[in-house]
């Protein structure tokens, strides 16, 4: 059975800046090269898929590293980062706006039907995500290397472990605490145990790439 590399893409200029992120950012010169060591990376490992977000910070990303290891690239809308309200774009992060409408958000993310504004909710979010894990059943047999973000890496990451029980507390948690270097590693595997789910997780956020 195949295993599944989630990465996180390479550093971005919003990233730099402290800006809440839209698509308008790519990588930074820091960002190219982690994309280029963690690819260096990657060409020790039998993938058999490349699969990135539509975004450009992870297209760019995805890019570098396909070009390393001569292989063709995938895009899929179901890999983007979360979508935070249109008021919230772009704005810096110590706004006072952006900070309200953080604040609300995540006061309110247990409410399964809360809506800011056109943000993802945790019941979008949580159904995205299930669609992911669907096209990871579909494709069983390979090892897949996917380029994706900060907070869906660790909705990935709650939904591995938790599987359709995953409560907005339980998404809370994974995302408060298992935070992500860009280009950080993070691995799941297929578990021979039908517990509660039939994944588990072999190494998360391995970063050890970026000191080379």
């Amino acid at each position: 059975m195949g295993s599944i590399y989630l990465i996180r893409h390479g550093e971005s200029k919003a990233n730099t800046d402290n800006f809440w992120l839209d698509d308008t950012f790519g990588l930074t010169t820091k960002g190219k090269r982690q994309s280029r060591k963690v690819a260096k990376l990657c060409k020790q490992l039998d993938i058999n898929m490349i699969i990135s977000s539509t975004l450009k910070r992870s297209q760019e990303t995805a890019e570098i590293i396909g070009e390393i290891l001569n292989k063709p690239i995938e895009y899929s809308d179901l890999f983007i980062e979360r979508k935070w309200p249109s008021e919230q774009q772009s704005l810096p992060k110590d706004d006072p706006l952006a900070i309200k409408i953080k604040e609300k958000i995540w006061k309110n993310f247990s409410k399964p039907n809360f809506r800011y504004s056109d943000e993802e909710n945790f019941q979008d979010l949580k159904k995205r995500v299930s669609k992911i894990f669907s096209f990871f059943e579909r494709h069983k047999d390979k090892n897949i290397l996917v380029i994706t973000h900060g907070f869906t890496l660790r909705m990935i990451l709650a939904y591995a472990v938790m599987g359709k029980q995953l409560t907005p507390i339980d998404a809370d948690q994974f995302v408060d605490k298992f935070h992500t270097k860009n280009t950080g590693i993070t691995v799941i595997n297929r578990s021979k145990k039908q517990k509660r789910t039939n994944w588990y997780v072999s190494s998360w956020n391995s970063y050890s790439h970026l000191f080379e």
